[in-house]
């Protein structure tokens, strides 16, 4: 059957995440029930770039599917998109997978984007994408205390202990800590990320911009390697995957 890439958008708020559960409805149920629409009736099987937790929301997932029928990618796109109303879901471009490629095995790097609203009034158009933190912000020693944190470390402090990850040795390429108005946005990159681990070190660096915690303790408590140690976990609704890059080019419809 043959095989394709689609880049997907989602709201994540009212959803139980990416992967499949029986607490609730996931992504990953809307995109395979629109999918069977187009594969005898039957449910296929997808497999995503990043399995977002429940209220992470997605502008650039990238999930993978085998149907039966042999459609242009930019069919299979308006046919999916047609299935998966109302739900908020959208199929942005499909292509053909190259031989051998995986959604998520294949991929080289993962960009999230974690938006922080830093006024006293609470968010209204925002509302669900944005973690309110009313007191003032530091953003540039955020910026700075995230620059220890570069590079290949264990990052069992910024990991969830639900987390099943073989080995909490991660490379992080990227953490940005920059303010734009009222926002204060952390962008971070890396080839893969443990559970939990963007929204940790968000609210490990939160205690930072409040004054609550020297430049260097993020680094501190990385070295540690104790959970315990580390601040709050982010909220889930400020979190956006962002995109995910793949060796191979992919012919986007």
């Amino acid at each position: 059957m043959p095989c394709y890439a689609l880049l997907i958008e989602y709201d994540g708020a009212p959803f139980v995440g990416w992967q499949r559960q029986e607490n609730g409805l996931s992504v990953q149920e809307v995109i395979e029930s629109a999918a069977a629409r187009l594969n005898g009736g039957v449910p296929p099987a997808s497999v995503a770039a990043g399995r977002t937790d429940a209220g992470v929301h997605a502008e650039g997932q990238v999930a993978q599917i085998e149907i039966a029928a042999d459609l242009p990618p930019e069919r299979l796109r308006e046919a999916l998109n047609f299935h998966t109303r109302p739900h908020p879901v959208a199929v942005l471009r499909a292509a053909r997978a190259p031989a051998g490629w995986s959604a998520r095995f294949s991929a080289t790097m993962r960009g999230y984007r974690y938006r922080i609203l830093n006024r006293p009034a609470r968010p209204a158009l925002d509302r669900g994408r944005v973690w309110h933190v009313p007191r003032p912000l530091d953003a540039e020693a955020m910026h700075r205390a995230a620059q220890a944190l570069l590079g290949r470390h264990d990052f069992s402090a910024y990991r969830a202990a639900a987390c099943q990850a073989r080995s909490a040795l991660r490379t992080l390429d990227r953490l940005e800590v920059s303010r734009l108005g009222e926002e204060v946005v952390v962008r971070a990159e890396a080839r893969s990320f443990l559970h939990h681990q963007v929204r940790n070190m968000v609210g490990t660096l939160v205690e930072v911009g409040l004054g609550k915690r020297p430049v260097s303790w993020p680094r501190a408590v990385l070295d540690g390697r104790d959970r315990a140690r580390a601040g709050p976990t982010a909220p889930a609704e400020g979190l956006v995957l962002a995109f995910v890059r793949y060796a191979e080019a992919l012919d986007w419809r």
